[in-house]
């Protein structure tokens, strides 16, 4: 009896060791990948915290995605011969996830992604327009290394021309139709009067510890630099635009009319939702949603006693004052007074919270015309801002009120403010976990916090539960809408007027989400397709655990591995329900 318990104990620590020698061996190729990344990538190394490379904006020329791809391939190789049963759980998670990263991007750069880096409503001349507020500006030499990067801006703007213009000769555009106002957007970053540029934004104030003489002469090599380097090059991306791009740009919308078209839009499925679905399928399942909802909408305008048509009372919800708010700061105020009640319920719904706060503001005014109605802004959790939930107060008779306790929860929180802070905070994680952002579960995440924020006692207003339920409608049309015009040849005159005859959306709203869609194949299915899996999951789980079942640390779960693919949130339920029975 004695010798069989030392030979179970032997082989016990036997394949200890060896699990032990497959995760190291793992953990070693990790730190590879994130020293490969933070090497190419010096604003990646920058957010992530190396500020050796603090002065550098990335390279985006076509021959540095040549070179990434040759980079990232050999360490693929490497993750794919790790023995994934000889690990534990979260190493088996860390070993797949990793993998899919790297596929992502070999398969992004393989289609030439890069050659249309702009969209309808975003593109590289906002973001280095924006670079600022991601950057703490505490020292002379925070200063320095910003000015560095200002002075670096031409060459990134001329690299992205140079990509888009190869695009352009392969057919690989935005629609003309979605991008007529670029001329228009990229003046709103041209400021004549220097000192009123986004760039000059961090050189408004001088910080306490900087001497006034060294703060004035950075000063003025910031308005030589946007002056004399950065205003023509914006004027120059505008004459591209004018003179080659629109002119020459796509008149189809779909992605099937790209070169491989058909092979990229699937890829970019996989990428957005995880899951190894058709269009077809998501398609099928968008029309399955949008009939269950539906009849929700239509029992709710029932009770209101209203008479008149759906579409009636679509319209009487986009035209009666009452819904909508008369100043930019009520708006806000009005999203700032939801969130902080919601504060107050959050430890009914989880046992872990995080320690960074969040802001509510008002999206930028240059990009705000074009934007959507809100959308959450993380911050490196050793950030002197903290995470933003911006809500768009451009053009507020098309922003309804009915709608913002829906919007609030998806972008604040329980949604992507308390989802990514947690994720931030799950220091045991390797580092790229720490930083992850899958668009499925993310997304997913979202919106199911606006239907999990009726369980403690929002929606009390009946305009604002249909609010919820056209914002649900919304999500299970965009199944519906970007598979139509990306795979099954719907137009986008078709596509606004499906959304705008099933949702309570304003027509501004419909147009530039539809336009969203068009701009960015399948992202827009990740929300619903992800929040389909955890509403699935958490049935699951209730049902098998019954009166153990509990809510707040069934939560926990789901949050605690980070953002991940759903068949491995769908393991990470599973054994939350074996732990628990």
């Amino acid at each position: 009896m004695k010798k069989v318990s030392l030979i179970i104990l032997f082989l016990s620590i036997n394949l200890t060791a060896t699990a032990n020698r497959e995760s190291k061996k793992l953990h070693k190729i990790l730190d590879e990948v994130i020293a490969v990344q933070k090497e190419l990538n010096p604003q990646t190394a920058f957010w992530l915290g190396d500020k050796s490379k603090a002065g550098e904006l990335n390279d985006v020329s076509a021959e540095f995605y040549l070179k990434q791809n040759k980079r990232l391939r050999p360490l693929l190789d490497k993750l794919n011969k790790i023995k994934a049963q000889k690990l534990d759980f979260q190493d088996q998670v860390s070993l797949q996830m990793q993998q899919a990263f790297l596929q992502e991007i070999i398969a992004d750069n393989g289609f030439k992604e890069y050659q249309m880096p702009i969209t309808a409503e975003g593109s590289f001349h906002v973001d280095l327009a924006t670079m600022h507020r991601y950057t703490s500006f505490k020292t002379t030499e925070d200063y320095q290394n910003h000015i560095k990067r200002m002075q670096q801006i031409p060459r990134v703007i001329q690299q992205h021309i140079e990509n888009m213009r190869t695009g352009l000769k392969r057919g690989f555009t935005q629609p003309q139709v979605i991008i007529q106002h670029y001329p228009e957007f990229i003046d709103t970053y041209i400021k004549e009067h220097v000192t009123e540029s986004n760039f000059f934004q961090p050189f408004l104030q001088k910080p306490q510890h900087i001497k006034a003489e060294d703060f004035t002469s950075l000063q003025n090599q910031a308005k030589s630099i946007i002056k004399n380097e950065i205003n023509p090059s914006y004027h120059v991306f505008k004459k591209f635009m004018v003179e080659e791009y629109l002119p020459g740009a796509r008149t189809t919308i779909g992605a099937y009319s790209f070169p491989k078209g058909k092979a990229y839009y699937q890829q970019q499925i996989k990428e957005y939702t995880t899951l190894d679905l058709t269009a077809e399928e998501i398609h099928q399942i968008g029309w399955s949603e949008v009939k269950r909802i539906r009849a929700e909408m239509e029992e709710i305008i029932k009770n209101l006693g209203f008479e008149g048509t759906f579409a009636d009372f679509l319209y009487f919800l986009r035209t009666d004052p009452q819904f909508y708010a008369t100043s930019a700061d009520e708006l806000l105020k009005e999203a700032r007074d939801i969130s902080k009640r919601m504060d107050g319920k959050l430890p009914e719904l989880f046992t872990k919270l995080p320690r960074q706060p969040y802001a509510v503001n008002p999206v930028p005014a240059g990009i705000a015309p074009n934007y959507t109605t809100g959308r959450y802004v993380p911050a490196p959790l050793d950030s002197t801002r903290p995470g933003q939930y911006w809500v768009n107060t451009y053009a507020l008779e098309k922003r309804p009120l009915y709608n913002l306790e829906a919007l609030t929860f998806h972008e604040a929180v329980p949604g992507h403010h308390l989802q990514g802070a947690l994720t931030k905070e799950l220091y045991d994680l390797p580092q790229f976990r720490q930083n992850a952002y899958i668009s499925a579960f993310g997304e997913g995440w979202g919106l199911y916090t606006e239907k999990l924020a009726k369980e403690v006692g929002f929606y009390q207003d009946p305009y604002s539960d249909f609010g919820r339920l056209t914002y649900e409608m919304w999500r299970a049309m965009r199944l519906v809408v970007d598979t139509g015009m990306h795979a099954m040849g719907m137009s986008r005159d078709e596509a606004i007027k499906l959304m705008a005859e099933n949702t309570a959306l304003s027509k501004h709203n419909v147009r530039t989400e539809i336009d969203r869609y068009i701009a960015w194949p399948a992202q827009a299915l990740s929300y619903k397709l992800g929040e389909i899996k955890i509403w699935e999951l958490r049935r699951k789980a209730e049902q098998a655990l019954g009166e153990r079942f509990d809510l707040r640390t069934f939560h926990d779960a789901v949050l605690g591995s980070g953002s991940v693919p759903l068949n491995v949130l769908q393991q990470i339920v599973e054994r939350y329900i074996e732990n628990n029975k």
